[in-house]
């Protein structure tokens, strides 16, 4: 098997790759907490709207923007 060294360029190539591959797995750790972080609140939000969903029309709070009398 032969080996040789690298020359100076080679090496700086080869520590060009690793510096880039360094950043692309970072990007990637990064866009997965982000990921995480949204499949939570979505979940959450799905969880709050059920909730709103199962509170009887007569029960909710009406909030000031939809504010109308209730009939009975």
């Amino acid at each position: 098997m032969l080996v040789t060294a690298l020359s100076s360029s080679e090496q700086y190539v080869a520590g060009a790759y690793v510096v880039f591959l360094a950043l692309v797995l970072v990007y990637l750790a990064i866009m997965a907490a982000k990921l995480s972080r949204l499949e939570r609140e979505v979940v959450e939000l799905a969880q709050l709207a059920e909730r709103r969903d199962a509170v009887p029309e007569d029960r909710a709070p009406a909030s000031s923007s939809q504010a109308q009398p209730v009939v009975r």
